[in-house]
């Protein structure tokens, strides 16, 4: 017996280490788009503070859009091979072979909660409460009231006021405004965690300030007055709303007394959007571009006593999260969370003390907007191969600048011919032969001294570009045999319209 007894003190000992996990991840929010970074006009108190008590990574990479960063985030690799390339179309589902960090931290004894948007597969196999989550608050598709073809679409009709949710299984018709809502109901969960003593991670995924921009009329009416456009009076105003709820849901768990065994970690899932023309942070262009401005995040830690607050250069990205919550929680990972791992722990600098020197090897990245083909189906990837694509190390950024073709079109972006009596949704791409490295318009950034990619030096350092192209070219094929959504077949309707109707009879 007394070896079972020592064995359960153990236990007990590192669960007492455990701490709760509180991950907030905003919708479009940019780098810029939080005040104490320089911006003139959002006034952002709360996440001022927290930015104050977090250890801040300066140089943190997601993704260009929205579902491939949550992905990543979740699975600890590129989102290509977790299937994702695009945000609809099917191309958004989380392939079903992947690994989830919730599902690890389940078996290690965690609750798990999600509240606001999910956007990795409406279907009921792809839902959260399959991929490791225990509590569901989440509304469909990639942004309340969205619909696209095939298996991304929300309720019909739904709007950021009073939205109706799916609560485990079941629609509830809220009363408040969106984001309010899901901070609400993670509040509710988390005092329900706490009192039961038991570990958690909840995860509040707003929707907010992804367009369309509605913000709250009293938040919007904060901006107005300032020439900025009813587009960025929303969005600001909807920024102004997330800060308020961050500070409620901040002070909750100190009213708790759970804060100092919580770690609060604030990130977005990629470049800004609506804000970018009053402030980017001094970075070259905006969502859905592989440029800096694109794929910079916020991404702040705070684990008190434990995480001493201070800005970190090291370059870190989404792939990287998933790791980390491993390490830190001393979650064990099964055989395919462990193959799948790309990222690395953050822990050894989150846990650095200030001034401290870690050792931190260079890198190589990949980010690729996708999205080949637009709304269309039936287009082979590898006409995108060098479209809106980069290579990223801690000194050398190399981006294409290439748009990405469309059927009927050459790599280049020069229209082709489009074979007769082919429907615009199939039509013939161009072969793999035809896709030529050159046809990239490959531009070379020295971030070390340019980090707002305004100099391409390409041609005095062609040895860089040939090496990394030749490591895209690598990682590209490593990714083709994974991205097992294209084409495919989705359903002739949302699964969350069926749903809907079937329990609510609309």
């Amino acid at each position: 017996m007394l070896p079972l007894f020592l064995a359960c003190l153990s236990f007990l000992g590192r669960a007492a280490e455990r701490p709760n996990i509180l991950f907030i991840l905003t919708d479009d929010q940019g780098y810029g788009d939080v005040s104490a970074h320089g911006n003139p006009i959002l006034k952002t108190p709360n996440l001022d503070k927290l930015r104050g008590e977090s250890v801040r990574f300066t140089d943190f990479q997601v993704s260009p859009t929205c579902a491939p960063t949550r992905s990543a985030l979740l699975t600890g690799r590129h989102e290509f091979k977790n299937g994702v390339t695009h945000t609809i179309l099917e191309r958004e589902r989380m392939a079903l072979g992947a690994a989830t960090l919730t599902e690890q931290l389940q078996k290690a004894g965690y609750r798990t909660g999600i509240f606001g948007k999910w956007h990795l597969g409406d279907e009921a196999e792809y839902q959260p409460n399959k991929r490791g989550f225990d509590e569901v608050f989440i509304h469909g598709a990639g942004g309340i009231g969205q619909s696209y073809p095939g298996s991304c679409g929300d309720v019909p009709g739904n709007s950021y006021y009073g939205p109706t949710i799916l609560h485990n299984g079941k629609f509830v018709k809220t009363s408040g405004y969106c984001t309010d809502e899901f901070f609400a109901q993670a509040t509710r969960w988390i005092e329900g965690e706490a009192a039961a003593k038991r570990p958690f991670y909840a995860y509040i995924a707003t929707n907010a300030p992804h367009g369309p921009y509605h913000a709250r009329p009293e938040d919007a009416a904060l901006y107005e007055g300032k020439g900025l456009g009813k587009n960025t009076e929303n969005f600001f105003g909807m920024l102004h709303n997330i800060d308020q709820n961050v500070g409620k849901i901040l002070a909750k768990l100190e009213a708790l007394g759970i804060a100092k065994d919580t770690l609060v970690v604030f990130m977005n899932d990629n470049g800004g959007t609506a804000g970018v023309k009053v402030f980017n942070a001094g970075m070259r262009a905006a969502k859905g571009s592989p440029y800096m401005g694109g794929i910079r995040a916020i991404s702040f830690w705070r684990l008190p006593g434990r995480f001493q607050p201070m800005d970190v250069k090291a370059l870190a990205a989404h792939v990287d999260f998933a790791p980390t919550i491993l390490e830190l929680t001393g979650a064990s990972a099964t055989a395919t969370m462990k193959s799948q791992l790309e990222g690395r722990s953050l822990l050894p600098l989150l846990q650095a003390k200030v001034g401290e020197n870690i050792a931190w090897p260079d890198r190589t990245l990949f980010t690729h907007v996708g999205r080949w083909g637009n709304m269309l189906k039936g287009v082979d990837p590898e006409v995108g191969k060098y479209a809106q694509t980069s290579v990223r190390t801690v000194r050398w950024h190399l981006v294409s600048s290439a748009p990405i073709p469309q059927p009927g079109q050459k790599a280049g972006g020069k229209k082709g011919k489009n074979p007769k009596n082919t429907p615009a949704a199939v039509s013939a791409p161009q072969s793999s032969a035809d896709i030529k490295p050159a046809q990239a318009n490959w531009q070379l950034f020295d971030l070390s001294v340019d980090y707002g990619e305004t100099t391409d030096v390409a041609a005095q350092h062609p040895e860089v570009v040939a090496d990394l192209i030749a490591k895209h070219d690598t990682w590209w094929k490593e990714c083709r045999p994974l991205m097992v959504n294209e084409n495919v077949a989705g359903p002739a309707e949302n699964p969350f319209k069926v749903m809907y109707r079937e329990q609510m009879g609309k």
